[in-house]
């Protein structure tokens, strides 16, 4: 009986061990969070060990068990919801059944997932979808981009992109009874960073009349140059994104080079060649002074020219938008950013807002202090938080009264 007793008590730290993490004291469901974040630790420990058996990608186990959840493009009574395809880019559209007299407003989308995972078809996104469509009596479209590894940068952009421009066409408009002069760009984490690439080349885009009345960027992924700010520092082993993951993720969107995700990790990926860009993303000049608090600002190391030679899309702006120029950014459109204390990405999107206002564009920052990466995707049954609820609604609130 005591030999049980001792086994018993030695699994139980085992297992207190695993799934308890820290937190801050100021997060709400503080064991559902440890308890979601040990779910996805064991996802990517089993990914990490399948990857290096060589049986599969990491992210191919990674898209198997996010694609688990799909659900297929059922309508309901308040939205008509159909896969289709624009421009040959596969996506999900929402269309509501309310009537209208006028016409309606759109709204592009681009899911997350780090560029190699995730659909439009994962519960989340799909309700989402259905709850943006219903209440804002708007046209969504969720756009089912290619994924990295097997289609690395730039196709998710020119995915994203030749979307978009083929919606934003005056017949594709009338079609859908869009108005041409309500329509916003968004999307989420890596879906992010897409909405604000294609927003930015939307602008010189000379063939597109069209132009988005808004941009909503949801925790955006925006610059290559710096994977050492405060945010990534302080925010390194947090839920449910930790720094280890993003220099995977920021690796695999170019190509599934090993170095690469460890010179990303380590800050070393960047050479002299970059050197005009790092003022872009310079935290030291761009963040407020209570997000640097005690941090010195470390300037990243010259010495990955060979990344730069062989991913040249590290330093473009299409994969970074926080990488050019004020007087472009001057040419965007009402923009509202969301960013939470507790996420490596969180410095991307204050950098950004910085700029954006330095250029004259008009802001709205939603900054959530008790929060993590990918809240929004926390919305349904049983990972739902009560935070990522209500990080929805405000930014439909939102959506509703700017667009």
């Amino acid at each position: 009986m005591a030999s049980k007793l001792v086994y018993l008590a030695i699994a139980s730290a085992l297992v207190a061990y695993y799934f308890y993490l820290p937190l801050p004291e100021n997060v709400e469901e503080g064991w559902k969070v440890m308890f979601i974040d040990s779910i996805l630790r064991t996802m990517s420990h089993v990914a990490q060990l399948s990857d290096r058996l060589g049986i599969s990608y990491y992210t191919d186990i990674g898209m198997l068990i996010m694609s688990s959840g799909n659900v297929p493009p059922i309508s309901d009574e308040n939205v008509t919801v159909t896969d289709t395809a624009f421009n040959n880019v596969p996506v999900r559209l929402f269309v509501p059944k309310k009537p209208s007299n006028a016409l309606r407003r759109a709204v592009i989308y681009f899911h997350g997932g780090g560029w190699c995972t995730g659909s439009p078809a994962m519960k989340p996104y799909d309700l989402l979808s259905r709850w943006i469509a219903d209440r804002l009596n708007a046209v969504v479209v969720s756009v089912d981009y290619r994924l990295a590894p097997a289609h690395p940068f730039p196709v998710p952009f020119e995915d994203s992109y030749a979307t978009a421009k083929y919606f934003l066409q005056k017949e594709i408009l009338e079609k859908y009874n869009v108005d041409p002069d309500r329509i916003c760009v968004s999307g989420d984490s890596a879906g992010a960073n897409l909405a604000a690439a294609v927003t930015q080349q939307l602008q010189d885009d000379n063939e597109v009349k069209v132009k988005p009345k808004i941009q909503a960027l949801i925790y955006p992924a925006l610059q290559t140059i710096d994977l050492d700010t405060p945010s990534y520092r302080d925010n390194s082993h947090m839920p449910y994104l930790n720094r280890k993951s993003m220099a995977r993720f920021w690796s695999v969107y170019f190509a599934n080079d090993s170095l690469l995700t460890e010179a990303m990790q380590s800050n070393t990926h960047v050479s002299s060649e970059s050197n005009h860009l790092i003022k872009f993303a310079n935290w030291s000049n761009l963040l407020p002074e209570e997000l640097k608090r005690d941090h010195l600002y470390r300037s990243p190391q010259s010495g990955g020219s060979q990344f730069l030679k062989a991913y040249p899309g590290i330093a473009d702006p299409r994969a970074a938008p926080l990488l050019v120029a004020d007087e472009k950014l001057s040419k965007l459109p009402r923009t509202y950013i969301l960013t939470c204390m507790y996420d490596v990405l969180r410095d991307d999107g204050f950098m950004y807002i910085t700029r954006l206002k330095h250029a004259g564009v008009e802001v709205i920052h939603d900054h959530y202090d008790n929060a993590f990466h990918g809240m929004l995707l926390f919305i349904t049954w049983p990972t739902d938080l009560s935070l990522g609820l209500r990080m929805v609604n405000n930014y439909i609130n939102w959506l509703n009264e700017n667009l």
